[in-house]
């Protein structure tokens, strides 16, 4: 029998009203309550002594307000990629499985084996964030696991692009998980060598990048519930950079933010070994989620004066 518009209209509105709204995701409860955000800031092939020798007022008021190594170790290889999917699984390459360092034409995209922190948060509903300024980082865009991402096309020599995309998603998403990766002092140390001038003039303008998201941050009100980490991929030696050269593995690690112990050079305690996995431990822990028992990275607890 033909059913009447009116009828029809009817009974999908009745359905509609039946159907039950999706369940929101309750977050986990987190060790340090106020810490809502968590920021991870890497500029791509920074020193350690390069930084402290450089101009860089942001990242030396960041040390005096934080917790902070400038002894923390990458992993093994000491090469962009296989270090940041570390930085961003708490494992090994060997684990991760993304051991290739280029950006590769691959007939079907590859993603880390374990998942990424974008991935374990995404899981308890907190949104997620990546800006990069290189292209190799597709591994890391796996669908699903982020609200927002920028990857360019081709790899940026600048920081500021990426700087400016960073300070625009703040304003307007608010993350709770947010990645930012700056390419350019990397570059320069490939081209005029670690250590140059040149390179020096890059990570000063690194620096003023970083002072540009703190303020961003800030503005959008998020400044008392924020985790920012300052930290690299590598560093170098020459021109180039490479495994077991402690000029390459030596990274700065430097924490900000609610109950972090101001002032504390992590080296005090002499058992504690920073290294590159430990980032992710850390912002796991602080977001409450579970840490998988194939992790290879630990939080960093003694960076905080108060966490249960």
């Amino acid at each position: 029998m033909k059913r009447p518009l009116g009828f029809l209209i009817w009974c999908a509105l009745a359905a509609l009203g039946n159907a039950q709204a999706p369940v929101p995701v309750a977050k986990p409860q987190r060790p340090i309550p106020e810490i809502e955000h968590v920021m991870i800031i890497s500029i791509d092939g920074l020193r350690p002594d390069r930084m402290l020798l450089a101009n860089t007022p942001v990242m030396h008021a960041m040390v005096q307000q934080g917790s902070y190594s400038f002894w923390a170790k990458t992993i093994v290889m000491a090469i962009t990629l296989p270090a940041h999917v570390s930085m961003l699984t708490g494992v090994n390459p060997r684990k991760h499985k993304i051991e290739w360092n280029d950006d590769l034409p691959l007939k079907e995209p590859v993603y880390p084996k374990q998942p990424t922190l974008f991935e374990m948060a995404k899981k308890v509903g907190y949104t997620t964030a990546l800006v990069t300024g290189k292209a190799k980082f597709e591994p890391l865009t796996k669908p699903g696991t982020l609200d927002y991402q920028f990857v360019p096309e081709k790899d940026l020599e600048t920081d500021e692009p990426v700087c400016d995309q960073a300070v625009e998603v703040i304003g307007r998403l608010k993350p709770n998980v947010l990645f930012v990766h700056f390419p350019a002092d990397d570059k320069a140390g490939h081209k005029y060598g670690w250590g140059s001038a040149e390179q020096l003039a890059v990570i000063e303008r690194a620096d003023a990048c970083v002072g540009r998201i703190r303020a961003a941050v800030e503005a959008a009100g998020l400044g008392a519930s924020t985790f920012m980490v300052v930290t690299a991929d590598h560093g170098g030696a020459g021109l180039t950079h490479g495994p077991e050269d402690p000029r390459s593995r030596t990274i700065p690690w430097i924490a900000t933010g609610p109950r972090v112990r101001k002032r504390f050079d992590l080296t005090q305690i002499a058992a504690l070994d920073v290294r590159t996995e430990d980032t992710c431990a850390t912002a796991c822990w602080l977001l409450g989620l579970a840490l998988p028992v194939y992790f290879d990275g630990s939080p960093v607890r003694q960076a905080f004066g108060e966490a249960k």
